[in-house]
């Protein structure tokens, strides 16, 4: 099924995408986000601590709309779903990642680089889409080429995407919202400065939101 930011509430400008090292991050950095205001994250299957880290936050804060990114095929999808993931994120898209995820009744976020993927995509009944990686495949040049052709399509942008950069893309009509790293530096992360995560929280809500 594809996801919907109806899907996601208090979805707001910048979804953080979290690599997480050390299980016991996983806690204090999602609650340093959600005092900064941001509940929708993005727990990436980079790591072994990934599927415990998504298991804990969906147990102990329900106020977090965890997600797993990096799904790559079914087993990830399977996996992401029984740790507790409301949605999931891939890196590209393969009909075969869709239809596990519209199996299991786990909404998908699908990434997307050519127009090839897009219409594949949108075969399958997906219209929001991640493009990644943004700005090595062209970023807000190729967003705006493909805002005629692909019209009904939305955009959420991860690659390379910065405080800086953000704004621009979220300028765009169709860009929803902006996958970034940078709200959990991996430096903060491992001092356990959660201060300085929940300020680049805050700091997102003064970027441009997006209907919804």
């Amino acid at each position: 099924m594809a996801l919907k930011t109806q899907d996601l509430p208090g979805f707001g400008p910048v979804i953080p995408v979290i690599v997480i090292e050390r299980e016991a991050d996983a806690l204090p950095l999602a609650r340093a986000l959600l005092a900064g205001g941001v509940r929708v994250l993005e727990i990436t299957l980079r790591t072994p601590a990934a599927l415990p880290a998504i298991a804990a936050i969906a147990r102990a804060l329900p106020d977090a709309i965890v997600g797993a990114g990096t799904v790559l095929n079914a087993e990830d999808a399977r996996r992401a779903k029984e740790a507790g993931a409301v949605f999931a994120v891939s890196p590209g898209y393969t009909h075969a990642v869709g239809e596990a995820c519209r199996a299991l009744d786990l909404p998908l976020l699908p990434g997307v680089a050519t127009s090839g993927e897009i219409m594949a995509a949108l075969a399958d009944g997906y219209d929001f889409l991640k493009l990644f990686p943004a700005q090595a495949v062209g970023g807000l040049g190729l967003l705006k080429a493909w805002a005629s052709p692909f019209g009904a399509v939305g955009f959420c942008p991860t690659g390379g995407i910065t405080a800086q950069s953000a704004p621009d893309y979220l300028a765009l009509p169709n860009v929803r919202c902006v996958g970034g790293s940078w709200l959990t530096p991996p430096d903060a992360v491992r001092a356990g400065d959660w201060a300085r995560i929940t300020e680049q929280a805050q700091a997102t809500h003064a970027m441009r939101e997006k209907n919804q």
